[in-house]
């Protein structure tokens, strides 16, 4: 299995992260935090010629019962989705949960991490 999760949309850069934002939502993930790299380079005197937009997001319910299965998980945490421009095509993707969690070799940790994709990954096909 692929570490990343990506899907390629017709929408705008600008339009698929308006639309992840608002899918996220739906299934209970929020945005905790999020950077236009782009933009924040450009602040600092460097050009960057794709956008790309990573959101930090966090559904607290799971990370609760992550972090108190094993609070080393938090290395993991919050999960990232990231919306990129590139040769004129926009994707959505995240590292895969499952195989971040996967390398600490615990099954009850590996469910939840599975349970937390599955759900990314249906709130990311909702908005491409």
């Amino acid at each position: 299995m692929d570490i990343i999760y990506k899907v390629q949309t017709v929408k705008s850069f600008e339009k698929a992260i308006e639309d992840v934002k608002e899918s996220l939502g739906k299934h209970k993930f929020g945005v905790l935090w999020e950077v236009n790299f782009k933009n924040k380079l450009k602040e600092k005197g460097l050009d960057l010629d794709k956008k790309i937009q990573i959101l930090e997001v966090c559904n607290p319910n799971q990370a609760k019962k992550v972090l108190e299965q094993n609070i080393e998980v938090g290395y993991f945490l919050p999960c990232k989705i990231v919306i990129y421009e590139e040769n004129s095509a926009v994707f959505i993707g995240m590292p895969r949960p499952t195989e971040l969690i996967g390398m600490m070799k615990n099954n009850k940790l590996e469910i939840m991490a599975l349970e937390v994709e599955n759900e990314l990954i249906v709130a990311i096909d909702e908005a491409k």
